[in-house]
């Protein structure tokens, strides 16, 4: 059995999900190759193939790849899929965006958000927000996947890097185009790949006591900035810092959640960091039954505290 990994990178770094993704590669049997699509990648090629457990690397260099659209890389995968049993990315934005298409592609059903492998054909993912967990078996010849990459490890780096194989591009489908691109959050670290994050909820009343409380905070921890559904809605965060069921999953070695109550929703999508810390006014809100540590406090009181105590 052979399995097909795509990597997750921006053309010029190899993101940390695709180490935590090939880890539960590995759990597949048999070799792993990655797929390394994009413009100018060679160092997203190179890094690839240093991971352990990495067999081939695959570096596909073309215009067309650029901006990772779902239409040219999804015909580059099925264009490979022949020669692999399953076909495995993470379960990011650009993971969702690009695997269903292949699955339809390849008229397959497409397993999603694994957080273990059973065996190469059994699978268990969570549904009703993380509240249950499923049990999948595929018949399917061809396993496409996505994996909750929160739930795994990185793999390792190796000594002995992978042979790295170029291959053609895609033609383009000319089904969609790249028009812009806009990067919120700075140079903070990324929300799904941060060691610490830390969020603000409805509690905290408008975006500027969002900004003026949070963003300082998360400058001075080096942070990630989350946010519940109920403050991006309420306009507080951008869309792209909602953590969540239908946000963002974050693994991260420490999460602070300020004013966030604990909604099913929000739990979903932080539950599995390694250390929460919740600070709330309310004593009953259900975020503290999964905190490691809680503090019942008013956030405009503690933040400012906390700021000032870290220097």
């Amino acid at each position: 059995m052979t399995t097909l990994l795509i990597a997750e990178h921006d053309n010029r770094a190899l993101s940390p999900e695709t180490a935590r993704a090939l880890t539960a590669a590995a759990q597949l049997g048999g070799e792993i190759h990655v797929l390394a699509a994009g413009d100018g990648g060679s160092d997203v090629a190179e890094a690839a193939a240093r991971l352990n457990g990495v067999a081939k690397v695959l570096h596909a260099d073309a215009p067309v790849l650029a901006h990772g659209l779902a239409e040219p890389v999804a015909a580059l995968i099925v264009s490979l899929a022949a020669g692999y049993e399953a076909l495995v990315a993470p379960a990011t934005s650009s993971g969702k965006n690009v695997m269903p298409r292949v699955a339809a592609l390849l008229d397959v059903m497409q397993v999603s958000d694994i957080i273990e492998v059973l065996a190469p054909t059994t699978f268990k993912r969570p549904i009703y927000a993380g509240n249950a967990i499923q049990t999948v078996e595929t018949t399917d010849a061809k396993r496409v996947i996505t994996v909750r990459t929160a739930a795994f490890a990185a793999a390792g780096m190796t000594a002995e890097p992978a042979p790295v194989e170029t291959i053609p591009g895609p033609d383009d489908p000319g089904l969609s185009r790249f028009v812009a691109q806009e990067r919120s959050g700075g140079d903070r670290p990324e929300l799904a790949s941060a060691r610490v994050v830390i969020s603000g909820g409805r509690a905290l009343g408008s975006k500027e006591q969002f900004d003026q409380l949070i963003l300082p905070l998360a400058d001075r921890l080096e942070a990630a900035i989350g946010a519940s559904r109920a403050a991006v809605d309420a306009g507080y965060a951008p869309n792209d810092w909602q953590v969540g069921q239908t946000g963002k999953v974050v693994a991260p070695e420490l999460y602070i959640a300020c004013g966030i109550s604990g909604a099913i929703q929000h739990l979903a999508g932080m539950k599995d960091a390694r250390v929460i810390v919740a600070i709330n006014k309310d004593p009953d809100a259900p975020i503290f039954e999964i905190a490691d540590y809680g503090l019942v406090a008013d956030i405009f009181e503690a933040l400012p505290q906390l700021h000032e105590a870290l220097g």
